[in-house]
């Protein structure tokens, strides 16, 4: 009995007339497409949903260059609070430990309690209306220097009450206490 060999003429022409046939045709072509798709799809779902203003984060009736009105709904901790149209503000500049009395490493750790510097905020702000100037963005947060009905600006008297710090790296960018 004859063993056949692999390496026959007959089977290395068929082989290379298999190639050439399938030459051009590629087995990532449907991973590529669905690649492609995938990628356009994310592209528009980030168009769709992006802001279509840099106010759009802030809440309705805000601007940039004037600032914006907030009527405190309520003090999360010593540094945030939230409107009632449901923005939420964290105080620009300011580090104060939280709720749970921890720092973040890294960040600026005030002797005072999170409960002593969210009741300060509270005595401060916990009611009233705030006239706020944006800085930017702060996990889903709008940071801004705000200041009461009285003139106060909230961010200082939260530092010069000593329940919290001013953290200088964003200080340098505006400072606070102007």
């Amino acid at each position: 009995m004859r063993r056949h060999n692999p390496w026959s003429a007959a089977d290395t022409r068929r082989r290379m007339e298999q190639k050439r046939r399938s030459a051009g045709k590629s087995n990532a072509d449907p991973i590529f497409m669905l690649l492609s798709a995938a990628l356009a799809v994310s592209a528009g779902l980030v168009v769709f949903f992006w802001p279509s203003s840099p106010t759009a984060a802030i809440g309705k009736s805000a601007t940039l260059s004037s600032g914006f009105a907030c009527q405190v709904a309520s003090v999360t901790d010593g540094d945030t609070l939230r409107c009632t149209d449901g923005t939420r503000v964290r105080l620009h500049a300011v580090a104060a430990r939280e709720k749970d009395e921890s720092c973040s490493p890294g960040h600026p750790c005030p002797s005072a309690s999170g409960a002593a510097a969210t009741a300060k905020l509270t005595e401060l702000a916990g009611g009233q209306s705030l006239q706020c100037q944006p800085t930017g963005s702060s996990y889903g947060r709008v940071t801004a220097i705000c200041d009461n009905a009285a003139g106060v600006e909230i961010n200082c008297a939260m530092v010069e009450s000593g329940v919290a710090l001013v953290w200088p790296k964003f200080n340098r960018q505006q400072p606070i206490c102007s």
